[in-house]
């Protein structure tokens, strides 16, 4: 049985419930994956030759899955994603691709590419020091918007704060800012109190929901109540802004506002899908790995 990687965070528990997910998947096509985090691999560079050795493997995979990569230090974040360039390099097949990751990982970048392709997001703001983001925060309240700061680098709505109030609230110095300030505008969804999950693999939107929350905040991770979706527009932009990005899948988070527009608000190159599988019929992991295989086959047939 050939061993694929699975590159995640969680290797003490056996890579989750999606980590788990995605080893079934794969071992009903033949495949044995491998539970490994990025950090406990390196690289040997000897007498010109360059090899990235990864615990447990013996021999070279086409493909490995990145279902999660360990917070730690720029230098630390920066080696973890070179390795994964460097195995693209060589020929792995990687799923996401490291510049995808990459680039949603960055909320700023992805809200640029998004408005680059004409895909509707929030007027949104990035920047260092701290007395411009001041004068943006009032000029937002001035004009009677709220904003929402979040961390550059974040999910599940971790570190999510409102700003609504100037005389209530305080720019944070706090880990979940970090040094820089991602403000961005607050949709007012109106009579609309949900949001959307677009899940889209290679061009396709293979499942859609609805996330209701108790809060402004509706991410399944802080108990958001999920319900299947089938608005054809949802869907669309969904596909639209997995499209701007140029990513293999990606789960897309979207808004309507309370005229009925619709607004993507992130992309995720490493998606949970635990809420979704809920109320899909299929595997949503089989989908995914039926995916990566065609993609390495295809790389394999034109090496």
């Amino acid at each position: 049985m050939q061993v694929v990687p699975i590159f995640t965070d969680e290797v003490a528990q056996a890579g989750g419930w999606h980590g788990q997910s995605l080893a079934q998947a794969f071992a009903r096509r033949g495949w044995q994956a491998l539970m490994v985090s990025l950090d406990s691999c390196y690289v040997s560079i000897v007498q010109q030759s360059v090899q990235v050795h990864i615990p447990g493997l013996s021999h070279a995979a086409p493909m490995a899955f990145v279902r999660g990569v360990a917070a730690g230090t720029t230098q630390q974040i920066i080696t973890r994603m070179n390795l994964l360039h460097t195995l693209q390099r060589q020929g792995m097949t990687i799923y996401n691709h490291a510049r995808a990751i990459e680039t949603t990982v960055d909320k700023g970048l992805t809200s640029q590419l998004l408005a680059e392709q004409g895909v509707a997001t929030p007027d949104t703001w990035v920047c260092e020091h701290r007395g411009v983001a001041h004068e943006i925060m009032q000029q937002a309240l001035d004009a009677g918007k709220t904003l929402v700061i979040k961390p550059l680098f974040g999910s599940q709505g971790k570190g999510v704060r409102l700003i609504e109030q100037r005389e209530q609230f305080a720019l944070p110095h706090d880990p979940f800012v970090d040094g820089v300030y991602y403000l961005q505008e607050k949709i007012d969804c109106g009579p609309y109190q949900h949001d959307y999950r677009v899940f889209v693999v290679r061009g396709e939107p293979i499942a859609v929901m609805k996330r209701q929350g108790d809060s402004w905040l509706h991410n399944v991770a802080r108990g958001a109540r999920c319900s299947a979706c089938d608005e054809v527009d949802v869907a669309e932009i969904g596909v639209k802004a997995a499209q701007a990005i140029g990513i293999d899948y990606a789960g897309v988070d979207v808004m309507r506002d309370k005229h009925g527009q619709l607004w993507v608000i992130e992309v995720n190159s490493i998606p949970a899908w635990r809420g979704l599988q809920s109320i899909t019929q299929f595997e949503i992991a089989d989908v995914l790995v039926d995916d990566l295989l065609q993609l390495a086959n295809r790389a394999k047939g034109n090496a």
